[in-house]
Formats: C-alpha cells, sequence, structure tokens
C-alpha cells in the first residue's frame, strides 16, 4: 500500500491494474477549465479527471472561502463516480509537483482511505521523461464509496480564532511571503495573513526539479519550525485550504503525525471584518 508519495517508476509498474485508481487533478486557480482542457491533451494512462471546483469542494457562499470542503453526501458520489472504493490503491496527479492533488490525498484520508498516494514530480516530470501518455477523457465503473469523515481533523474558523494567539498551539500560513506579509495579494480581495501565523511556503517541501526533499530533510525542517508543538496542535492554512494540505503530506512522508488543516484558510478568514489581520 503506497500512503505519501509514490514514483514514476513504481506507478508504471501498476498501470492498468483494476484495483488501482488514478486521479489527475491539474488545476489553474486563475483558469478554472484549464485544467481539464490539459488533462485532454495528455495524462497518465487510465487517469480520471477530478475538477477542483466542482468535484473536490462545496458551493461557496457570503461566509465561506473559496474552496469549502465538500458536504459527505456529495463527496462519497464524486468519489464513487470516480471509481474509487475501500479495495482501490489511488494516486492523485498534478502539474504542481503534488501541491494540488494533496487536497484530494487529504480528503480521502480524512474519510478514512488510507491507500492514497500522490505521484512524485507530477504529470510534468512524467511528461519530461518521455513516459507513455493518453488524450482525451476516461472513466471508470461507478463504485460505492462509503467513507465516514473523521473528528478533530481540521479546524473551523472560530477555532483558529481561538487558538491563533495561543502559545501552545502553531498556526502556519503555507502561501508566499509575500502574501503572509500582506505586500501582495493576487486571488483574494484583502491582504494579510491571521495574526500570530508563521510562515513556511508550500514549495519549500520540494526541490529542484519537483521532487520532493529526503524524509530526512524533511522531518528535519519540520521539527525545527514546530519546536516543542506537538504536530496534533499545529494548524496550516493557505488561500483556500488547498496548497496547504501539501505540508500535511510533506510531513507523513517524513514519519510524523498527522497535524491540522484550516480547510477555509485565508479567503474564508476574510469574509467577517471581526477577525483580526496581520501585516508584515
Amino acid at each position: 500500500m503506497f500512503t505519501t508519495f509514490i514514483t514514476a517508476d513504481e506507478l508504471t509498474k501498476h498501470l492498468g491494474q483494476p484495483d488501482w485508481v488514478l486521479v489527475d487533478c491539474r488545476t489553474d486557480l486563475m483558469k478554472p477549465e484549464w485544467g481539464r482542457e490539459d488533462y485532454r491533451r495528455a495524462h497518465v494512462p487510465g487517469s480520471v479527471y477530478a475538477d477542483l471546483n466542482r468535484d473536490l469542494s462545496g458551493p461557496t457562499g457570503p461566509q465561506t472561502g473559496r474552496h469549502p470542503l465538500s458536504e459527505p453526501g456529495a463527496f462519497r458520489a464524486a468519489m464513487a463516480k470516480l471509481g474509487i472504493d475501500a479495495s482501490k490503491q489511488v494516486v492523485v496527479i498534478d502539474t504542481a509537483a503534488g501541491a494540488f492533488a494533496a487536497r484530494l490525498w487529504w480528503m480521502l484520508r480524512l474519510y478514512g482511505h488510507a491507500a492514497v498516494a500522490v505521484l512524485a514530480g507530477g504529470f510534468l516530470l512524467w511528461e519530461r521523461e518521455g513516459r507513455t501518455t493518453r488524450s482525451g477523457d476516461e472513466t471508470n465503473p461507478i463504485t460505492q464509496f462509503s467513507g465516514e469523515p473523521q473528528t478533530g481533523w481540521f479546524l473551523t474558523a472560530e477555532d483558529v480564532n481561538r487558538v491563533c494567539e495561543d502559545p501552545s498551539w502553531l498556526v502556519v500560513d503555507a502561501r508566499t511571503p509575500e502574501r503572509y506579509r500582506g505586500e501582495q495579494e493576487p486571488i483574494d480581495p484583502v491582504a494579510g495573513r491571521i495574526p500570530g501565523a508563521v510562515n513556511r511556503a508550500h514549495t519549500l517541501n520540494l526541490q529542484a526539479g519537483g521532487l520532493p526533499l529526503s524524509p530526512e530533510t524533511l522531518r528535519e525542517q519540520f521539527t525545527a519550525l514546530l519546536g516543542s508543538i506537538p504536530p496534533e496542535r499545529t494548524v496550516f492554512y493557505c488561500g483556500s485550504g488547498v496548497t496547504s494540505a501539501f505540508h500535511l503530506l510533506a510531513m507523513a512522508y517524513a514519519g510524523m503525525p498527522d497535524a491540522r488543516l484550516y480547510p477555509g484558510s485565508w479567503s474564508e478568514w476574510i469574509r467577517d471584518p471581526n477577525r483580526p489581520i496581520g501585516k508584515g
């Protein structure tokens, strides 16, 4: 069973196996239709496509972030349509070295599905290495996905507001340093950060070329980041709760206990003008 990253060589050995489900989650936050279009151009053979907005997020509203978590029934239906059930090994693929794929990796684990891994280096490395690709759309037979969300895996905005300045908790912003400091904000209408948060950009989990850092290096870096705070009292957020999941994947790859996610993230935090904003 693969539970964190899987290499291209390892995935190649299992292409076409009926108990494996490959899900392509490539996306561009600024061009929502690009992901499916590029998937149709070329993808790992056997991959089905999952859209971040339609399949991996719930409906947005005045008080939500840009990618709120799906309701359980909607998520189960989406996973069944992809062909996922309890017997399947899932591999999630994107074109961002895992930063977007980690969203589905985390969501499946939230629902108790442990056999899920992310393709190390993503489709860009797969294609760069000249591996076999396929074009067009692919589908899997519909299954029955019956997972239930586990409790305590994520925090709400109210939870984060309560703990963000509590020294026994650590809040980590996974966006770029410029967005963390409030110097620029290319997506959301308000710049800044959650007060008390420290910064570690999700891209710091990668080495040159897009492969993840070694488990040993990641463990050393996250141990230094967390200090005396245990992972279960560490919460990660980003712009909309997507790329911050990449930190949880990196920590799992490093053999560390599960940290927590704030799925609403910055785009939800700023919906309430009474929530404090930090800058600098």
